[in-house]
């Protein structure tokens, strides 16, 4: 079964890995997955944000 990636250049999913590992982000189980690639990062951050924020006693 093959990995599933998102182009950041082209903003497609591709099937296993068709370009520069620069250029994407995965991998990721299913297509579905990996069509959310900057949704999920996006609140991974946030939630590294407030976790510093913790830590640094701003909350």
């Amino acid at each position: 079964m093959a990995d599933f990636y998102y182009n950041l250049s082209t903003g497609q999913v591709e099937e296993g890995k068709q370009s520069s590992g620069m250029e994407l982000m995965g991998p990721y189980p299913t297509r579905e997955e990996a069509q959310k690639a900057l949704e999920t990062a996006a609140q991974r951050n946030e939630n590294w944000d407030e976790a510093d924020r913790a830590w640094e006693g701003e909350d």
